[in-house]
């Protein structure tokens, strides 16, 4: 354990912007501040009825309900690994282009993203993917208590792949484009 709380006073450099490590799940005593400490909730899982392979940008240990056979972490670096299968994919908010870049390559996969004017949301729209506008929404605390807020911009859900592409479809959480 105390080498989680080494890499947790770690600030890592990823492309221009730096970030600290996210530990909230059964770390919930520390508090570090960051914007990306909440996470998608569960009922998005259940109304998409998928389970995927990775969890390409989930906190150390993953998050409980999502359903993942498989996670990668800050610490092990999802970028720097294949990713293989079906993938769920929530990057974190103040970088996600490299994230989205990978996606597509992957091309197998559903993502969960927020409005954007960014370069990257714009490689996103021009890619093959398909597209849910998701009623605001109310990401969660790894204890499960809802932010204080709504996202102050509507998200999107965004599959990659025909399975998942249908699976989006059938969800009921709104029209896909």
């Amino acid at each position: 354990m105390p080498y989680v709380y080494e890499l947790w006073n770690t600030w890592y450099r990823t492309d221009r912007n730096y970030m600290k490590l996210d530990l909230d799940i059964g770390h919930d005593l520390i508090d570090h501040g960051t914007s990306d400490d909440y996470y998608t909730p569960p009922n998005i899982f259940e109304a998409l009825d998928v389970e995927f392979d990775i969890d390409v940008c989930a906190p150390p240990g993953g998050v409980p309900w999502i359903p993942a056979k498989r996670h990668y972490s800050v610490i092990e670096d999802g970028l720097s690994h294949d990713w293989i299968g079906k993938v769920w994919m929530n990057p974190p908010y103040s970088n996600p282009k490299p994230w989205v870049n990978k996606f597509i390559e992957h091309n197998n996969g559903i993502a969960l993203v927020p409005t954007s004017t960014g370069q990257w949301m714009i490689t996103f729209w021009a890619s093959l993917a398909t597209w849910l506008m998701l009623p605001p929404i109310k990401f969660v605390k790894s204890d499960l208590q809802p932010a204080k807020a709504n996202m102050p911009l509507r998200c999107w859900l965004i599959a990659m792949g025909k399975e998942n592409v249908d699976k989006l479809k059938d969800s009921g959480l709104g029209q896909v484009r």
